[in-house]
């Protein structure tokens, strides 16, 4: 027997159904006999080896290529749509005629209908449903649900059409779609911040210092229901037409420790309960025409109350205005394009939202970007755009609270009317594993009135800010930088401090970050002027982000930070953040406040945030952050007093549902 057969004697042993044990095998010819024998050995029955094919198990088969075909599908369906014939799809343009004559669509039903009619219905006599139809295809369960689950396809989150006998007479066609959505965000807030006080304000007699106690409390509470109508297949082409209404009520609550926060008038107290609806969005989006019928690149026309951002990041302009915005692609998305102009709507002063009521600012926006996907290398998305800003805000005007917020009651108290052009560059994507965002911008204008000379004045400012992070299995660790210049002469005919339109900054922990999320009031030199503004970075010494003017006399701004998101769980993350801020440049401050020197170093901005998704989706969103400030020498010396302005928190909780 040959070395392979001894091999896998055994196996066939083990194998064979003739025998349940096979005898010994014979000693190969040439081998030394036993010295004795009982008895000669009879001649095994050589067992036959069993094939491949028949040592296989059931239901199995071997692995590569099978010589033997499977037998050919026959189909029997008598009444089944059949697929539709070639000519029904285009190949591509034979040169006659325009092309947008090919044929894109054809006559077959869509599977929103099909899914939708197997569905059980309500019996018109009992209101149940007939749940038999579940017993015997129990897979209906998973398609037929209620109107109101956000989690599944149904009719008022635009999944499946308008009903041919549930839409009004005028809305001609199959492919008009209706979207309903509501989001509730709650907010608690426990704060401090300085607050400056006077001897003839303060609600503690005792007290002597510029500054009161520091602890004050926001609850707020936001409710937007926004409706959309369109028509067209946005599964695979932008809409044909959209109209779309949003509307937003907020109820706010205010506690803070000292007098003349809240109200211009000491009489008022230190509580404050308001309420306010705003208009947010109400406009209508035509879809002009394409440029390529095989790509469905497009160009719409937007007209009305809509939401708009500038950049990637939201550092420039991030609001909702009214405006015209034609914008589109090109070249198979590669290329985005934008042309707006808009008229900046007052700001409700406590709530933030559009005021409709009130008289449209004299304060214009015109603004045209291009985004181009791929450049300069694969994985990133360049941005060019150029915005200007025209102001012709002569009206003195106060907020509901009595307080001036323009012009800002800094120097001359003049009105003040301005033209600046921003020029930006904008970078966002990946290279490589490396994730980076990127801005730059260039403030070139002039102010018609420097507020401390009363003279005319150029605008040159500039802003630079970068993010880079890495992403390895479930964490992500960023680094961010960021320079905002500052003037260091407020006295010359050049104003240097840059400053934004309407600033909303998703960068450096955004508003889980103290200095992004809260306002520090500068008390000394100015009334009712802030160092920031809320939900905004830039050190621009405004009276208010919402209802103030852009100001180009400031200490600008510069931030190093570091930070990480890590996804614990598909539904838990936690994110934290250390920034370093400093002014970029103090001599304006050392102008209003009347000091010889105060140091640029602001301090350590340092938080923390969970966010919990329940349903692993954006519709139910927990989030829990808590941030500190731990004021460097350039802080302390504007607002220290008897040690109690060294450390300053942020402590935010929110819950957002949405459908």
């Amino acid at each position: 027997m040959s070395m392979i057969a001894a091999l896998l004697a055994p196996m066939v042993a083990l194998t064979s159904p003739v025998s349940e044990a096979a005898p010994p095998a014979t000693p190969p010819a040439g081998a030394d006999a036993p010295a004795a024998q009982a008895a000669p050995v009879a001649e095994p029955i050589a067992a036959e080896p069993l094939t491949a094919d028949e040592a296989l198990i059931d239901g199995r088969r071997r692995p590569g290529y099978q010589k033997e075909l499977p037998d050919k599908v026959e189909q029997d369906n008598p009444g089944a749509v059949n697929a539709p014939p070639p000519e029904a799809f285009y190949d591509k343009w034979d040169g006659e005629g325009s092309p947008s004559d090919l044929v894109l669509d054809t006559g077959v039903p869509d599977r929103w209908r099909i899914t939708s009619s197997l569905c059980p219905k309500k019996d018109a006599a009992t209101g149940q449903i007939n749940t038999a139809l579940y017993t015997l295809f129990p897979r209906l369960a998973y398609m037929c649900h209620s109107k109101l689950d956000p989690f599944h396809h149904n009719t008022f989150k635009g999944d499946r059409p308008l009903a041919a006998g549930k839409k009004p007479g005028f809305l001609k066609g199959d492919d008009w779609f209706f979207i309903a959505n509501a989001v509730s965000d709650t907010v608690i807030e426990p704060r401090s911040f300085p607050i400056p006080v006077g001897n003839q304000t303060t609600t503690d007699p005792d007290s002597i210092d510029t500054f009161g106690r520091s602890h004050s409390l926001v609850l707020a509470q936001t409710f937007i229901a926004g409706f959309s109508l369109l028509k067209g297949e946005t599964a695979f082409k932008p809409p044909i037409v959209e109209y779309r209404v949003a509307v937003a009520g907020n109820i706010n609550h205010v506690e803070v420790p000292e007098r003349r926060v809240l109200y211009v008038e000491p009489s008022k107290g230190t509580q404050r309960t308001d309420g306010f609806i705003g208009l947010q969005e109400a406009f209508i989006d035509y879809h002009i025409g394409r440029f390529d019928t095989k790509r469905f690149d497009f160009v719409s026309l937007r007209m009305g109350i809509q939401p708009f951002q500038s950049d990637f990041r939201g550092f420039l302009f991030n609001d909702n205005q009214l405006g015209v915005r034609l914008f589109g692609n090109r070249d198979n998305n590669r290329v985005q394009f934008n042309l707006a102009a808009f008229w900046r709507i007052e700001k409700e002063t406590n709530s933030g939202l559009n005021n409709i009521a009130a008289p449209l600012r004299k304060d214009w926006i015109l603004t045209a970007n291009l985004y181009r996907q791929d450049f300069p290398v694969i994985g990133l998305t360049s941005q060019l755009s150029a915005t200007y800003n025209i102001n012709r805000e002569r009206r003195i005007t106060s907020d509901a609270n009595g307080f001036p917020v323009r012009p800002a009651l800094l120097g001359d108290l003049r009105p003040r009317v301005y033209d600046v052009l921003y020029l930006g560059y904008g970078v966002d994507g990946h290279v490589g594993r490396l994730n980076l965002t990127g801005q730059l911008y260039g403030a070139l204008g002039k102010d018609r009135n420097n507020y401390l000379t009363s003279e005319p004045a150029k605008i040159r400012a500039f802003f630079a800010a970068a993010e880079l992070s890495y992403d390895r299995n479930w964490a992500r660790i960023r680094a961010s930088g960021l320079y905002a210049s500052g003037d260091s002469n407020p006295y010359d005919r050049t104003e240097k401090g840059f400053d934004a339109i309407f600033e909303n900054p998703q960068f450096a922990g955004a508003d889980t970050s103290y200095w992004i999320r809260q306002t520090i009031p500068f008390a000394g030199g100015g009334r009712v002027i802030s160092v920031n503004g809320r939900n905004g970075i830039l050190n621009s010494l405004r009276s208010s982000k919402e209802q103030g003017q852009s100001n180009f006399i400031n200490p600008g701004t510069a931030l190093a930070g570091l930070g990480g998101d890590f996804d614990l769980t598909p539904n838990f993350r936690v994110s934290a953040n250390a920034n370093h801020l400093w002014f970029a440049n103090t001599k304006v401050l050392q102008v209003l406040r009347n000091e010889g020197s105060i140091p640029k170093d602001i301090g350590w901005d340092l938080s923390v945030a969970s966010i919990w998704r329940p349903k692993a989706a954006q519709n139910v969103v927990f989030r829990l952050s808590g941030a500190v400030l731990q004021a460097g020498g350039g802080f302390r010396d504007l607002f220290d007093q008897r040690s109690h302005g060294r450390q300053f928190y942020s402590i935010l909780a929110n819950a957002t549902l949405s459908f």
